[in-house]
């Protein structure tokens, strides 16, 4: 049997895998034992990635494929290829994201369409085929990477904000459509708050322009918003995917999780 078809494999699809926050997640599911089915646009990034991991986990089976999931092409044909090698999918994890926001008269079409068509609409295509293949297990998970700005407005941050609302509103209601099929699969969202990524210091850049002052100062400014007083760690995000991944949450669905050092309290 071709190892890639071997059903005693856990298996765990991330989107955005070689991302400030994706790849940590894939590093953290390979620790539990899953098989990393890493997707990523960057072919130089997965390449990188993969030959660190089959390094650091030799007993792994480590797939990755390219593929920009903010494309309903491109996914379909992720899931054909995939679909053909018989693979079962125990963890889906939909992580890619991009920030994107400014003041809003002067947002672009461009810039929005961007942004809702990764954050939101890519979610949705691969959730979807996934679903329509039926290449999920029974127990298995489905986690959405959303944000504390799923919850809460962001001062220029319309796009982001109203791509981030609507992963969290698809997440409820996948989980509670999921939840009455008696598959046992579940639907939950993360919502990290600031975390300590490359994206993160884009954020900082945007917002010091926007507020006219240097980028530390930027940095100060965020920090003193978040009542510890500090970014959250990738780790901090990846743990809580670890535990949404394990058995002992078989009884959480449809639900968005905080990972934000108290920034949202709801």
């Amino acid at each position: 049997m071709n190892v890639t078809n071997n059903p005693y494999y856990k298996r765990a699809l991330i989107t955005g895998g070689t991302g400030g926050i994706g790849k940590p997640i894939v590093k953290r599911l390979c620790d539990d034992g899953f098989s990393p089915i890493i997707i990523s646009r960057s072919t130089e990034r997965l390449t990188k990635l993969v030959l660190e991991l089959k390094e650091q986990y030799p007993h792994l089976d480590i797939i990755s494929e390219v593929c920009d999931i903010s494309v309903p092409h491109d996914v379909k044909t992720l899931f054909k290829i995939l679909n053909e090698r018989s693979i079962e999918i125990s963890i889906l994890v939909n992580g890619a994201g991009i920030s994107g926001g400014g003041i809003t008269s002067k947002i672009s079409d461009e810039l929005w369409l961007n942004v809702m068509n990764t954050n939101l609409n890519g979610m949705f295509y691969v959730t979807r085929e996934l679903l329509h293949l039926n290449m999920i297990k029974p127990g298995g998970r489905i986690i959405n990477i959303a944000s504390t700005g799923g919850k809460q407005g962001v001062i220029y941050g319309s796009p982001y904000c109203a791509s981030k609302h609507g992963m969290v509103g698809f997440t409820k209601a996948l989980g509670l459509e999921l939840a009455r099929n008696n598959s046992g699969v579940t639907v939950n969202a993360v919502c990290p708050g600031f975390v300590e990524t490359e994206m993160a210091e884009r954020v900082r850049e945007h917002y010091a322009a926007i507020w006219d002052v240097e980028v530390e100062e930027a940095r100060c400014r965020i920090e003193e918003r978040i009542p510890i007083g500090r970014y959250i760690t990738v780790e901090e995000v990846a743990a809580m995917v670890s535990y949404l991944s394990s058995p002992l949450a078989s009884g959480v669905t449809a639900q968005a999780i905080n990972v934000c050092g108290g920034l949202g309290n709801y």
